[in-house]
């Protein structure tokens, strides 16, 4: 726990997937897995799905570096909802000139844009399907299932700088969608976690998708698991590009560029700025 007096952030969401961000180029806030389960609590803290840390880069390349952490106080790679809500951050803030911004994250470059609308454009980059790149090990019979109350369900390996298992449904009213997403998280065929998609295939170019994030639960959009339930659509001909995808949180769009890079669009909006003084937040539990 630091001792700092207050710490300087900023509350986003984007279709609903929610952030706070706070900006370490110029000081270091050191933040412990404990400081980040505590602020991401939305009873006793800020509340959040994740929290995304700005820093200097170390790739030559890039303007930025970003970190994610989940609410659990987890890190992970990738996150495009988030890097959106980043990216409307850094122009909001004046932080740079570039209509076009190339960010180092743990995952590789992304390169982030507006387009037209409003909306945020992310390059998220390739689809992985190289299972140990996922990372994903498959079972003994060689079998992409996962059993829950007697139902089995295929599921989709794939990353996207970071794991996720796509499964399609005939209806996302399904009260078993969070024990499958925990059986699949929890499963060895995940090493590192996995985030579970659920899509339905509404028609060509409109899918329905709820998922289940690792360290966060189900939440109201996930930008990374929307491009990787696209890719699986288009991969088996449920759907075309571009593809409208429909969150309980908004509705994000993904389109397969010329270099077979998926691109991510969609809203980021500022909520508030704030102080928080997080000695005395962890002082109260």
């Amino acid at each position: 726990m630091i001792n700092e007096h207050k710490i300087p952030f900023s509350k986003m969401h984007g279709a609903g997937n929610d952030f706070i961000i706070i900006n370490q180029t110029d000081h270091e806030y050191a933040l412990s897995a404990k400081d980040i389960r505590k602020l991401s609590d939305r009873n006793f803290g800020i509340g959040f799905d994740q929290l995304l840390i700005i820093e200097k880069p170390e790739n030559q390349t890039a303007e930025f570096k970003y970190r994610i952490f989940n609410a659990d106080g987890a890190e992970v790679s990738q996150c495009g909802n988030g890097a959106r809500c980043f990216f409307h951050f850094i122009k909001l803030k004046k932080l740079s000139k570039n209509d076009n911004i190339i960010v180092e994250t743990s995952s590789g470059l992304i390169q982030l844009s507006y387009k037209d609308n409003g909306l945020v454009a992310v390059d998220m980059g390739k689809p992985i399907f190289q299972e140990s790149k996922i990372p994903f090990i498959p079972n003994k019979k060689n079998e992409n299932i996962i059993q829950s109350n007697n139902f089995k369900y295929n599921f989709s390996p794939i990353s996207m700088g970071n794991p996720h298992a796509v499964i399609k449904l005939d209806t996302l009213l399904n009260d078993d969608l969070e024990n499958i997403g925990l059986l699949l998280q929890e499963s060895p065929m995940f090493p590192e976690s996995v985030n579970v998609n659920f899509l339905q295939v509404l028609d060509s170019h409109n899918i329905a998708l709820k998922v289940y994030e690792r360290g966060s639960g189900m939440t109201l959009a996930c930008g990374s698991g929307a491009c990787a339930s696209a890719v699986i659509a288009i991969k088996n001909k449920w759907a075309e590009a571009p593809v409208a995808i429909s969150m309980d949180g908004g509705m994000l769009k993904i389109n397969i560029k010329p270099n077979g890079n998926v691109e991510l669009l969609g809203p980021a909006e500022l909520v508030f700025d704030g102080e928080i003084a997080l000695d005395t937040l962890m002082s109260h539990g």
